[in-house]
């Protein structure tokens, strides 16, 4: 049986996959105090959040996180699953870069010192675009592969045929 990725995709992730699982057992037993800062952060950017009590954000964060980092680090999970979920993840930390203020420096994209740490998930972002786009439109169907497979052989038989005539 074939796995549904390509070594290629392998490093992307590895790396990924590992980092977010990290973070997200990380967060399992956050302190009240914790929590309260993480949910602080969100809900000052994504309102909807603020009916969540800080608490159950915080596990809900952190099991999204472990369930995100999961699906990049098991290998049967084809890598277009994996490639959307990371891309959702990241789009959603890199609103909170691009909306909370104090995060970026006045008309610009550019990070102030405090966006910093926010801004450098734009690496998971990148990494889930080229994941989903590897897994939804790179992927070739089995006849085509067959076909272009016999293409080469036959043009590989040609080549020689055509040497031997000279």
């Amino acid at each position: 049986m074939r796995l549904p990725i390509t070594l290629s995709e392998i490093g992307p992730r590895l790396s990924a996959g590992a980092f977010i699982l990290n973070s997200g057992l990380g967060k399992r037993g956050a302190d009240e105090g914790t929590a309260a800062g993480l949910h602080g952060f969100a809900s000052g950017t994504y309102p909807f959040l603020k009916n969540i009590p800080p608490q159950q954000f915080a596990t809900g964060l952190a099991y999204s996180e472990i369930a995100i980092g999961g699906l990049l680090l098991a290998p049967f999970v084809p890598t277009a699953v994996a490639g959307a979920a990371l891309t959702a993840f990241s789009g959603g930390l890199l609103g909170l870069y691009l909306n909370t203020p104090g995060m970026r420096k006045p008309g610009s994209l550019a990070p102030t010192q405090e966006g910093l740490a926010v801004a450098k998930d734009v690496w998971l972002l990148g990494i889930g675009v080229g994941l989903l786009t590897r897994g939804t439109i790179d992927r070739e169907p089995r006849r085509v592969r067959k076909a272009a497979k016999t293409l080469s052989r036959a043009n590989r038989k040609a080549t020689r045929a055509a040497r031997r005539a000279e």
